[in-house]
């Protein structure tokens, strides 16, 4: 197995993981691993230099994206408010240790609790982490 194929399969494994997390900087690496692929078709014995300008675009991409990523969070009609102490309906039911889903306004969301919580029962939100949130029933917290 060639050089370049290590590389291919490195970008592919590092793309779907980053799919699951959406984080985007192991979107940045998988394109910097891609790019090293590519410089190991034209000088395949450098690996050094493979995985240097691998590197660099992994963390120029890196260092780029930050700035877009403010930009895009400043501007107008981009609406990331917390949504910690907000009431929501449970829309699929949640057990300890697993996840369910909550309703909250017009967005639905993945959720937990250490609670039992059926369908439709009223909820209130005591945590957020990038795309899970945690819940408790309503009553509990009056």
């Amino acid at each position: 197995m060639t050089v370049w194929m290590f590389w291919l399969v490195a970008a592919g494994v590092l793309f779907v993981v980053e799919m699951m997390t959406l984080t985007f900087y192991l979107l940045w690496l998988s394109i910097g691993a891609l790019i090293a692929g590519l410089v190991s078709l034209l000088f395949p014995d450098a690996v050094l230099l493979q995985v240097l300008i691998g590197s660099l675009v992994a963390l120029g991409l890196t260092l780029f994206s930050k700035p877009l990523v403010e930009r895009f969070r400043s501007s107008r009609g981009f609406n990331d408010t917390d949504i910690v102490g907000k009431q929501g309906i449970v829309v699929e039911a949640i057990e300890p240790g697993r996840y369910g889903q909550v309703k909250i306004g017009g967005d639905t969301w993945s959720a937990t609790s250490v609670q039992t919580l059926g369908r439709d029962e009223v909820v209130k939100v005591v945590g957020r982490g990038t795309t899970i949130i945690e819940v408790e029933r309503w009553e509990e917290m009056n």
